[in-house]
Parts: structure tokens; C-alpha cells; sequence
């Protein structure tokens, strides 16, 4: 990793923690669970923000980036998605999903914007490759700035359409997904196809590990849970 200006993971610690904080209002405000069970999630998450630092610090992501998988998919990712598929499987699970509040679900993908910042940021000290900007191949900022519009005249007003809020929610998916496979297709790692003269080698360094294991498995379920709920009210219509 190149030199950063202290700002640069400053802002992005921030960002993590937003997402860790809004996350934790939707369950507590869902209901879904009693309190101590509500407590529990969120020092979970805490736990594995702390395990994924570690590991990042310890440079067990950075130092062999030849494994396949790469490390990084093995400890980092494979888990959470684990975790996705168990609450979408699971009667309790699905439960659990739809009495999260979609209103906090939605604003919670404004955090986009500023991953968006620092991922321009860290192109500019080159850490990151230029595909994964808004100036490369990366648009998922559209749905940040859009977030606010939707959580608040879609969901809170009810001024929208159910089927433009849906829509809204499978182009954002889209776009995540759009830079999701950049990002893997641009990290050092024996799948690697794209951006060798600047690889994406941020994320394999803390705090930046943070992205791929927390950040964007946290806006992932928000975008699935909030599809389940729509699509199941929309039938019942």
C-alpha cells in the first residue's frame, strides 16, 4: 500500500462505522427481536469488524495473494454470504427480514457516497484502479445520491409508486453487482483479469478490507430484504 493521508482511512473508518450504526437502528427498530437478541446482533458485528481487522493487520489477505481462493473470499466474504443465504432459507430468518423497516433499509444505502469519495481518493494515491471510480467504470454513486429521494418520498411519503421504489432497488442491486465483479476481477489474486498496472490492492489492507467483508454485504441484504418486502406486498395487493 502506497503512503495515505491520514484523512483517507479516517474517512472511511467513519463510513463503516455509519453503516455499522444505521444497520443497528433497523434492527432495533424492527421489533424483530427482544432486546438482548438485538444487543447480540450488533456486538456480533462489532466481533467480526474486529476479526477482519486482524486479519487485515496481520496481512493475512496482502501477503499471498497466489491462494486460490483468495483469502479474502475464503475469511472475508464467504462468511457474511453464508449468513445471507441462512436468513433467506430460514423461516425465522425470513421473519426476521420482513419486519425490518424499509424506510431505514433505504436510507441506509446513502452510504454509498462517501465509500464513492474514498474510493476516488484512493485512486488518486493509487491504491485503487480507475474502473472502480465514478470516473471509471463504477456508477454505484447514483444510487447513494438517489437514496435520500427514494427513502424519503417513496417510502416515508408514499408520494411513489411501489413498483418505481422496486425498480429503484434492482438498478441499484445492478450497480453494486457492476462494481463487485470489477473489484474482484481488478485484486491481485490468481482470477485477476483487469487493471494490472494499478491493481486493486486496497482492499486487502485495513481499514479498506472493511468494503468487501462488512460494507457491501450490509448494502446487499438492504437491497434483498427490501425486494422480498416490496414484492410480497405488491402480491398481496
Amino acid at each position: 500500500m502506497p503512503a495515505l493521508p491520514f484523512y483517507i482511512p479516517l474517512l472511511f473508518f467513519l463510513t463503516a462505522a455509519a453503516t455499522l450504526l444505521l444497520f443497528d437502528r433497523a434492527v432495533i427498530h424492527s421489533q424483530a427481536l427482544p432486546g438482548k437478541k438485538a444487543g447480540s446482533v450488533f456486538l456480533a458485528m462489532i466481533a467480526w469488524l474486529a476479526i477482519q481487522a486482524a486479519l487485515a493487520v496481520n496481512h493475512v489477505y496482502s501477503a499471498d495473494t497466489r491462494s486460490l481462493p483468495p483469502k479474502i473470499v475464503l475469511f472475508g466474504i464467504a462468511p457474511p454470504v453464508l449468513v445471507l443465504i441462512l436468513l433467506f432459507a430460514t423461516k425465522s430468518g425470513r421473519r426476521f427480514i420482513d419486519r425490518l423497516p424499509l424506510l431505514r433499509l433505504t436510507w441506509l444505502h446513502a452510504i454509498r457516497i462517501p465509500v464513492e469519495i474514498v474510493l476516488l481518493l484512493l485512486f488518486i494515491h493509487q491504491a485503487v484502479p480507475q474502473l472502480m471510480t465514478f470516473e471509471g467504470r463504477n456508477f454505484d454513486i447514483l444510487a447513494g445520491l438517489t437514496a435520500p429521494f427514494i427513502a424519503y418520498y417513496g417510502v416515508k411519503k408514499a408520494s411513489l409508486h411501489r413498483r418505481l421504489i422496486l425498480a429503484w432497488n434492482f438498478i441499484s442491486l445492478a450497480l453494486l453487482l457492476n462494481i463487485v465483479i470489477h473489484a474482484f476481477l481488478s485484486a491481485p489474486s490468481p482470477l485477476q483479469r483487469l487493471a494490472f498496472d494499478r491493481p486493486n490492492i486496497a482492499i486487502l489492507h485495513f481499514p479498506f478490507s472493511w468494503l468487501p467483508t462488512f460494507i457491501v454485504p450490509v448494502v446487499l441484504f438492504s437491497h434483498l430484504a427490501a425486494i422480498r418486502q416490496l414484492i410480497r406486498r405488491q402480491s398481496s395487493d
